[in-house]
């Protein structure tokens, strides 16, 4: 997950980025995204999976003709929230069967923040402290069955998943756990990617067949800055393509609705995600 230890730290550096902007344009503009000319059209529900352990309550988007390539979608640690359902939906207008999971959903329904991105954040903190290894990758290979069971779904096509905060190791456990199912993983700003522990992500890379997104916020990579080249030998050995970048935003950079959010940043990112589901997820 994010430092907590430097959050209130960093959130006071990198929001100063953005707050002129946001007192400018409000908040319901800050949470608007720029529509393709070419966008589908999309329909989008609140749904329920059952799992071994209880009923996760997700959104579940996708176009509204057609069978399309799936993505499994990982919060941050501010959980399911309208600025991920927004999210969701962009993502399905390119084409792609969107699924937005509760990944506390075994301690508390959504919302699980009080306050959205705004809430404290020693507040949140325990339900991130709530799952394990094992529960990561119980969820991937429960919440990737249940897509393979939609309509909307063409199981001829690899799965993608994406992940931030707490949410990027939840990517790389995912690619492990279905790794004939992932064909692309993305971690925005994902914090535990490489630990000293038995449990690392990192080290669950020879069981994955995905190509990998790994965007990086700078102030992480600052605390920690070894971790990507660690990543990066790892994948290299594994024969796995990987972009690994360091970008000049902070950590929390990419959703819309957060106080350190980067508009130039985060639109670049998405960008290279959507280049890279193009190519791995045919």
């Amino acid at each position: 997950m994010c430092d907590q230890d430097h959050f209130e730290e960093d959130l006071k550096k990198y929001s100063r980025r953005e707050a002129g902007a946001l007192a400018a344009a409000g908040v319901g503009a800050a949470m608007m995204f720029p529509r393709a000319a070419d966008a589908a059209e999309v329909k989008g529900s609140e749904v329920r999976i059952e799992t071994p352990d209880g009923v996760c309550d997700a959104y579940f988007v996708a176009p509204t003709t057609g069978t399309h390539a799936a993505v499994l979608v990982w919060p941050d640690i501010f959980g399911l929230r309208p600025a991920f359902r927004k999210m969701g939906t962009r993502l399905a207008e390119s084409g792609y069967s969107v699924l937005v999971v509760n990944p506390f959903y075994r301690t508390k329904k959504s919302p699980t923040a009080a306050d959205g991105a705004d809430t404290p954040i020693s507040e949140v903190i325990p339900l991130a402290r709530s799952l394990t290894a094992e529960t990561h990758a119980a969820d991937a290979k429960e919440f990737i069955a249940w897509l393979d069971s939609k309509s909307q779904v063409d199981k001829d096509k690899k799965v993608g998943t994406t992940g931030y905060c707490m949410g990027g190791p939840i990517v790389m456990r995912t690619a492990a756990a279905v790794p004939d199912r992932v064909g692309a993983g993305c971690t925005f700003h994902g914090g535990g990617l490489v630990t000293d522990n038995a449990d690392s992500p990192h080290l669950l890379i020879p069981k994955m067949k995905a190509h990998f997104l790994i965007a990086i916020a700078e102030n992480d990579d600052g605390r920690d800055p070894e971790s990507k080249n660690v990543l990066k030998e790892a994948f290299a050995e594994a024969g796995l393509p990987a972009e690994i970048e360091v970008y000049p935003a902070g950590h929390g950079w990419c959703p819309p609705d957060t106080r350190v959010h980067n508009h130039e940043q985060a639109e670049r990112a998405w960008g290279r995600m959507l280049a890279i589901f193009k190519t791995a997820l045919a």
